[in-house]
């Protein structure tokens, strides 16, 4: 077979079919399970969101009623697992930890490989960060909501009906993305019939690189970096000057604004005094939007969803170096659900390349 050309980056390829989501990156559109990603928060739980999500990849999947108690019940496995789990991430840093606490999980009776993912996320990421503390873990509550009880045994305390509405939309609008590399990694490895564990596990692994899924806590460096109100224009025209990127604008995907941002900026609205910085962060924003624009013309630069998750996320009191694994725990429903559905497809994911060395004579 003859390679006549290449795309950077697989820009423009299709590696997959799906009905699980689509971006639409010129118009700043992004559809999850049929409905537009604004409606879909505001309409449903992520426990909703995940069964349909599950139902789309896999006839076989949980439906609405019971994912919620298998989520529940996957918390609680994870949780009795902590002994063996904690004794390997002993010392190392959180967002390792996870990487190797995600290893650590094999499947469960009676529980679907798919919820078990899922479910024991929240109970590890907050594991983890109470080890780092020297607190012990915190019993999962099986009958409690996933973003509620989340927020517990990250804290330590019982989150308010505000602040589990608000993770809980932030794990739905984050719930899936397309085609992004941490995704394109689980449907390569499920494409081998591999497990969702082993999927899930490449997954992650992928999402942990800063040009996917780190810039969240660089959001907040930056905002702290700033200050107060009147450095904001001085700051960042100092950065743009230097060459600097601005974290938490610009996509790889989207030319205009990503339409999550909108969503989680909503979520911190509704936090109340806990959102006390959302003006500042506001008018860092605005700033640097119009800053972007004279500086870079010709590329297309406006705000990312990481922005606000960096300012969600903090509100909610999570530590910065849990964001990872707090935004894993979400994109798990669709990691899963793409390895699901790939795994239905039969076909072992196997790209040809472009061969740029010399031929032996």
């Amino acid at each position: 077979m003859t390679i006549h050309s290449t795309a950077a980056g697989l820009d423009g390829v299709v590696a997959a079919a799906t009905a699980l989501s689509h971006v639409e990156g010129e118009k700043g559109e992004l559809v999850i399970a049929g409905e537009r990603v604004g409606d879909l928060a505001a309409r449903h739980s992520f426990e909703a969101v995940t069964a349909r999500l599950w139902s789309l990849a896999s006839p076989e999947a949980a439906g609405e009623a019971e994912a919620g108690a298998l989520l529940g019940q996957a918390r609680l496995r994870a949780f009795r697992r902590l002994p063996s789990i904690l004794g390997v991430t002993d010392g190392m840093p959180i967002v390792a930890g996870f990487r190797a606490a995600l290893a650590a999980l094999e499947p469960e009776t009676g529980l679907p490989d798919e919820a078990m993912l899922v479910g024991a996320m929240p109970t590890i990421a907050a594991a983890l960060v109470r080890q780092s503390r020297g607190e012990a873990a915190l019993e999962p509550d099986p009958s409690a909501g996933h973003a509620g009880d989340m927020l517990r045994m990250l804290r330590g305390r019982p989150a308010s009906p505000a602040e589990a509405r608000a993770l809980d939309a932030y794990l739905v609008t984050v719930s899936d993305h397309g085609m992004n590399a941490s995704t394109f990694a689980a449907r390569v490895v499920a494409s081998t019939q591999a497990d969702l564990f082993m999927a899930v596990t490449a997954a992650y692994c992928a999402l942990t690189g800063p040009l996917h899924g780190g810039a969240p806590e660089p959001v907040l460096d930056m905002l702290d970096a700033i200050g107060r109100r009147e450095r904001i224009a001085p700051w960042i025209d100092a950065a743009l000057a230097q060459g600097a990127r601005l974290m938490g604008f610009g996509h790889r995907i989207y030319r205009v604004r990503d339409p999550r941002a909108d969503v989680l900026r909503g979520a911190v609205a509704t936090l109340g005094s806990n959102s006390a910085d959302l003006g500042f962060a506001a008018e860092v924003e605005e700033y640097a939007r119009e800053a972007l624009a004279r500086a870079r013309p010709d590329r297309a630069l406006d705000t990312n969803v990481e922005f606000y998750t960096a300012i969600l996320l903090d509100a909610l009191r999570i530590p910065r170096q849990a964001f990872t694994p707090v935004f894993a725990a979400a994109r798990a429903a669709g990691w899963t659900a793409h390895a699901l559905e790939q795994r239905r497809s039969g076909r072992l994911m196997r790209p040809a390349s472009t061969y740029t060395g010399t031929m032996p004579p």
